[in-house]
């Protein structure tokens, strides 16, 4: 699945870096950046 711009991502949830829950709708409203990595050891 390859995500396209301007599509809005699916609500994930995931920690941040003191192990507090955080998911995507959290920041609704608000300009957020997300980047995707490539699968390791994938060229690209």
């Amino acid at each position: 699945m390859v995500p396209e711009a301007g599509v809005p991502a699916p609500n994930f949830e995931t920690v941040d870096d003191q192990n507090r829950p955080l998911k995507l709708s959290d920041f609704r409203g608000k300009w957020v950046v997300l980047y995707f990595y490539p699968k390791a050891m994938t060229p690209g």
